[in-house]
């Protein structure tokens, strides 16, 4: 079995979001486009349910390619158990880069987590 690199695994996420991104935004995101361009705004993000995280790298690499300006503040990391109604991450940045990437980013947050909260428990 040939060895993982970490820029091997760096390439991957950023292909897999690319590929998230054109499915689910597209040619854009007629939504968001109902919102001011120039309005800012802030978001948190917190769990349902008891989970173990998994997945911030590509949460991280949503917001990275469609709109750097947003920033990501991780409450907590990978491996990490938490609690239902837990903060996991916030975010700050163009409201309508937020709203265009949050379902991308929870999609990947989600499906990552619950292969790690199945495989952990």
């Amino acid at each position: 079995m040939p060895n993982l690199r970490i820029a091997d695994l760096s390439a991957e996420i950023e292909a897999n979001v690319r590929r998230a991104l054109l499915e689910d935004v597209g040619s854009g995101d007629i939504t968001a486009q109902l919102i001011p361009a120039e309005r800012l705004a802030k978001a948190t993000i917190i769990s349902r349910d008891a989970a173990v995280i998994a997945g911030t790298a590509w949460v991280d690499a949503v917001f990275r390619q469609l709109d750097p300006r947003v920033a990501v503040h991780w409450q907590v990391v990978d491996g990490e158990r938490v609690s239902p109604n837990q903060a996991l991450f916030h975010l700050e940045g163009p409201a309508r880069s937020l709203l265009t990437g949050e379902r991308s980013a929870l999609n990947f947050l989600q499906m990552l987590s619950g292969v790690a909260t199945r495989a952990k428990y």
